[in-house]
């Protein structure tokens, strides 16, 4: 079973578009631009990393460029059994499974960063890694520090993120490492997502939720706020809008995907951090990363060995 995931805020790089630029696959930012009135192309060649950080800038950025990848994957003959993706990649998975077109998952992810950018101006938060302490332990660090903290992710066996005010975090951190903990990360990111700090952008999603056409799609998607699998298009207006303010719990997505018969794990999309969650949490599993034109032909020939295993 062929499985894509998607990279969310924090994959983003200044100049990531750049090695696309030429490949058929570009049109994706025509239809991204298009869809949304943004100078996508922009901000996938020509914006600096401050300006890539802001909230509403780095959502439609990835958005864009995970789907960049996708497209060139399906030229080569790569297409899912299942899709996941890591909060907002959970709109790029969306789009790959057919539950969205391109064009309503662009104008979505538009309007999330911008509800997201706005909450995070109103309660200004941030986020950062607590490495070698699993997510329980986390966790509760976080309620025993006080303060406005929470736990964000679950990511995998010894790695979470937590996210709040910034001096409630410093003290969970402190907190953590107490209790294990090896270091703590800071991200690169403008809020605290994930929180309760985002529960006015649920409100003005939720228009935005209400305006597109929500199909039964391709192939099924784990969502982050349960783990589970998820079909039909009228289920996912309330998933989304539980995950502005659930932690994203992609350790137990991983293990559903296992669990479901996944063979290969292909992320699309900037960086390669997802690729390193699945090998920290089912490292059984093969695992390919695909950011750039150079890793496409990979994915595809990957695939095609699978398919000649399974004797398909």
């Amino acid at each position: 079973m062929i499985v894509l995931t998607f990279p969310g805020q924090g994959a983003q790089a200044p100049g990531m578009g750049e090695p696309w630029l030429g490949h058929p696959s570009w049109s994706v930012v025509d239809e991204v631009a298009t869809a949304t009135g943004r100078d996508v192309a922009g901000l996938l060649l020509r914006t600096d990393a401050a300006t890539l950080t802001e909230t509403r800038n780095a959502q439609l950025a990835t958005f864009a460029t995970s789907l960049i990848v996708r497209d060139a994957l399906a030229r080569v003959g790569v297409v899912p059994t299942l899709v996941a993706g890591h909060s907002l990649g959970e709109y790029t998975a969306l789009v790959a499974a057919g539950v969205l077109s391109t064009a309503d998952g662009a104008r979505l992810v538009a309007a999330r960063g911008d509800a997201m950018q706005a909450a995070a101006d109103e309660r200004p938060g941030t986020m950062a890694a607590v490495l070698g302490l699993d997510a329980p332990a986390v966790a509760e660090a976080c309620a025993d520090a006080g303060g406005e903290v929470w736990l964000a992710n679950d990511n995998a066996p010894g790695q979470a993120v937590i996210a709040g005010d910034p001096d409630a975090i410093t003290a969970a951190g402190a907190t953590a490492r107490a209790r294990g903990a090896r270091r703590l990360v800071p991200l690169p990111v403008g809020g605290a997502f994930h929180t309760p700090f985002m529960a006015p952008a649920t409100d003005r999603l939720a228009d935005a939720l209400g305006d597109v056409e929500w199909l039964d799609g391709r192939c099924p998607v784990v969502a982050n706020v349960d783990a589970e699998v998820h079909g039909p298009g009228a289920t996912w207006p309330g998933l989304l809008r539980d995950q502005l303010t659930s932690p994203v719990r992609w350790r137990e997505s991983l293990g559903t995907i296992a669990d479901a018969g996944g063979s290969v794990l292909v992320e699309a999309g900037p960086g390669g951090v997802l690729t390193g969650l699945a090998k920290r949490t089912v490292g059984d599993l093969a695992r390919l990363a695909v950011s750039d034109p150079t890793n496409v032909e990979a994915a595809g020939a990957a695939v095609a060995d699978a398919g000649r295993a399974w004797g398909r």
